[in-house]
């Protein structure tokens, strides 16, 4: 058992099930008091079920670990108010926020409904926010505090995933703008875009029907700065686990790294991966407007090569 988060108090949303489970096992071993939320739905975000949150709890009490079992509906605000009133109750403050709560449903976008998009958007996106609000009413009077979203890299274009890449982009922004509310306050956000197998198996589709990449060799695999291949290796213990992205979840949650604030990092096929935050490629200046003879001679050459 660790001891970098001994004393702490954190909240994981959907911290039942798949990569949420693992994070709450590993932030309770790491001394840390664990709030563990789960509506216990479906992958579809239909049913609900108490056994998720309380069969993780038992668990973690089994084995001599600190954990609460909470069933709110943190894609509302009273459910996202309710789980952080919860972790006051308690334990008397809270420290950490990560964010894996989440629903799938998945059609081309000439299927989508709207009811379909407006659920995944809810369940993903806005349960983000609802936790975030009020847990950053405490970071910010009590000057620190850890959050931590569960994202996708279906924003980057995925098929049959609007709402889902809709609500993994919608998380993105929303890390990206608390950790500038909040970084003065000593408070950091980052989002992790893990590739794991779960229900709802984050990641991009192609990437999920890769049946085996090939397998390094033994000298390649001793040296730590060697590059895995690009896709997870089925079998392999711990490259697509969910305790792999628990790992770097609860590092985020320490405060080993306080300057890591506002990033959205990566975990798949035995890495880590900071990705680059979105900055201008090409420009092309002008005083005044650009008319459209202007737009047929310069804007090709900006989308080519070499410009």
């Amino acid at each position: 058992m660790g001891s970098r988060l001994e004393g702490k108090v954190a909240i994981v949303t959907g911290g039942g099930r798949g990569i949420g489970r693992s994070i709450s096992t590993l932030l309770a071993k790491e001394g840390a008091s664990v709030i563990v939320n789960d509506l216990g739905t479906e992958v579809d975000g239909s049913s609900q079920s108490n056994s998720p949150a309380d069969s993780t709890v038992s668990e973690l009490k089994n084995n001599g670990l600190e954990a609460t079992a909470n069933y709110a509906d943190v894609s509302k605000m009273n459910g996202g108010e309710e789980v952080v009133q919860k972790a006051i109750d308690t334990y008397g403050k809270l420290d950490i926020l990560v964010n894996s709560a989440g629903s799938l449903i998945d059609r081309m976008i000439f299927h989508m409904t709207s009811e379909d998009f407006d659920k995944v958007i809810k369940n993903n996106a806005k349960s983000v926010f609802t936790t975030s609000k009020f847990a950053s009413i405490l970071f910010r009077q009590q000057r620190s505090g850890r959050i931590v979203n569960l994202t996708s890299d279906s924003g980057l274009g995925d098929v049959g995933r609007s709402n889902y890449a809709a609500a993994s982009e919608a998380i993105i922004g929303l890390t990206r703008t608390t950790a500038r509310d909040l970084g003065k306050y000593g408070v950091t956000a980052n989002a992790i875009s893990p590739l794991a197998k779960t229900r709802l198996f984050p990641g991009l589709v192609e990437e999920h029907r890769v049946p085996v990449a090939h397998e390094p060799s033994r000298d390649k695999r001793a040296g730590i700065g060697q590059s895995p291949p690009i896709y997870y290796w089925k079998g392999r213990s711990g490259l697509d686990d969910p305790e792999n992205v628990a790992t770097l979840a609860v590092y985020l949650c320490t405060y080993a790294s306080p300057n890591i604030n506002g990033y959205v990092l990566g975990v798949r096929g035995g890495g880590i991966y900071v990705y680059s935050n979105p900055k201008p490629e090409k420009i092309v200046n002008k005083w005044g407007n650009f008319d459209m003879n202007e737009m047929d001679l310069l804007f090709p050459k900006m989308m080519g090569k070499g410009f």
